[in-house]
């Protein structure tokens, strides 16, 4: 991998990690296409960068909510019994991270494998379209994000984990589930990003500590340093952007996007 690819993906990494459009999907298919596809320890590697980027973007915008979570995480009988916003949030946040979890353990071998594909991909992200465009149409959007009770909280859970299979998207998935339960766009954006932070932050200690059985060269990191740094940079605008957008504006853009590029997949991957 030269420089320019490790830049590339990390923009594409930090681009799609946080809009609806699935950044695994996008992965999978710059690399099919192009043939940049590493292997081993490098590939753990380049992952574990582009994740921390895209998890300091995230953590840097929302700073003053993960200060304020973070100090409630530190008193357990504040966070249990507490009925502030931050203590129901932060509960909401546990309960919607333990699906991921749960999935993560038992499908490991098959979400790694048979589902990694350019046909699986396009499939889902043409599910996923359609369903952002049903739900822009049938959902109320009056609630805040602090309303999430536990068992939304689980139901967001369950929709982060389904992002696991590539063309889902971790934010698209929650964001339309959310937006069902009658969340508002902007509500629904801010819980998805809070909820994917302890996601992004354990995928990308697994990673490391599977990379710490090999050792990486310092061209090795240097690529990395690059990967992460762009989805840093990147993913940050991401965020910013679009929570003011979906503060104003409908999904539709993404939807219809979504459906596009998974014509275009199913063709391609047909021939």
């Amino acid at each position: 991998m030269t420089a320019f690819q490790a830049a590339l993906l990390g923009v594409i990494q930090g681009f799609t990690e946080f809009l609806p459009v699935s950044s695994s999907a996008h992965l999978l298919l710059v690399r099919a296409v192009f043939g940049w596809e590493p292997e081993g320890g490098f590939a753990l590697g380049f992952d574990v960068a582009c994740h921390v980027g895209t998890l300091l973007a995230v953590v840097a915008y929302f700073r003053a909510d993960v200060i304020e979570l973070s100090r409630v995480a530190m008193a357990p009988r504040l966070w249990l019994e507490s009925k502030s916003v931050a203590a129901a949030m932060l509960r909401a946040i546990t309960i919607g991270t333990l699906p991921i979890v749960v999935v993560g353990v038992a499908a490991a071998d098959l979400i790694s494998g048979p589902v990694r594909n350019a046909l699986v991909a396009g499939t889902a992200l043409a599910i996923g379209g359609v369903l952002m465009l049903v739900v822009e149409r049938v959902g109320r959007r009056t609630r805040s994000e602090n309303t999430v009770g536990p068992w939304e909280a689980l139901g967001l859970g369950f929709a982060q984990a389904l992002a696991l299979i590539p063309g889902v998207s971790r934010s698209g998935a929650v964001i339309t589930v959310a937006m069902f339960f009658g969340f508002r766009r902007e509500g629904a954006a801010r819980f998805a990003f809070l909820l994917g932070i302890p996601a992004i932050l354990a995928s990308a200690l697994k990673t490391a500590a599977d990379l710490s059985v090999t050792g990486v060269s310092v061209e090795a990191l240097f690529l990395f340093a690059i990967g992460g740094v762009c989805s840093a940079i990147v993913g940050y605008a991401a965020v910013k952007y679009f929570i003011k957008y979906v503060s104003r504006y409908p999904l539709d853009v993404f939807a219809v996007y979504r459906i596009v590029i998974a014509s275009v997949v199913v063709l391609w991957a047909g021939n």
